[in-house]
């Protein structure tokens, strides 16, 4: 009876580990699965102030950064860590800033220094804070896209100003599973009827369908070929 007992239990062991191991598995080769909510908010949080403000100020240059705004998340939503003097405004994204269709959309190790101009702060950033504020508050990605919609509806979120673009050229920014810290770039918004020959064999501009549905904006990303720290970034 004693040895029956322990087959049976060595056999339900072996039962559990090999289900965890076919669910890791499937989890790795359907990347879509992996994230499919929230994860506990802590994860999207970073516990150190200090670390979170270096890794925004790392999204663009020291000359640019320097005197910048640095924003930081906290449970309820980005406030402010550093007021700044040239307009421009620092943060790192987290994963709800990407499209709503993104496998990753609710992955917690994404991480993403941005720093925005003057006119994306203003026009940009606002987007941001709103995903943010819905995030937070417990939606779905399709209960934010809705939310995002209504608040263009209803003249919540202003207009896309000209010149709107931001540095992205963080050494420590992860931005996939796949990716990793990926390249530096620029980012330029746009309105959807831009064609800047994006995608295109032999064109190094790429284009980012982050913002097209439903905020209707395309973002335009350019390699910038260095790190913020002025070092010279591998060709991917």
């Amino acid at each position: 009876m004693k040895q029956d007992a322990g087959r049976l239990k060595i056999g339900v062991m072996l039962s559990m580990l090999l289900a965890t191991a076919v669910a890791e598995c499937s989890a790795a080769q359907n990347p879509q699965h992996a994230y499919p909510s929230m994860a506990p908010l802590s994860q999207y949080l970073m516990g150190d102030r200090d670390a979170e403000i270096a890794m925004a100020r790392s999204a663009a240059p020291k000359a640019i950064s320097g005197e910048a705004t640095i924003m930081v998340l906290g449970p309820h939503g980005y406030v402010t860590a550093v007021q700044g003097k040239n307009g421009f405004v620092c943060m790192v994204d987290r994963s709800w800033s990407a499209q709503f269709d993104f496998p990753e959309f609710w992955n917690p190790k994404l991480r993403g220094p941005t720093c925005f101009n003057p006119q994306a702060a203003r026009s940009i950033l606002p987007i941001t804070y709103k995903r943010t504020e819905l995030a937070l508050a417990g939606q779905s990605s399709s209960q934010i896209m809705e939310g995002i919609k209504t608040a263009f509806a209803r003249k919540q979120l202003p207009p896309l100003e000209p010149g709107a673009m931001c540095y992205m050229m963080s050494k420590q920014a992860y931005l996939n599973d796949g990716a990793g810290h990926w390249m530096p770039h620029l980012m330029f918004y746009m309105p959807l009827e831009a064609d800047w020959g994006a995608d295109l064999p032999g064109s190094p501009i790429m284009l980012n369908p982050q913002f097209q549905v439903p905020e209707k904006i395309k973002v335009f990303m350019v390699p910038a070929g260095k790190w913020s720290d002025g070092t010279p970034a591998p060709v991917m």
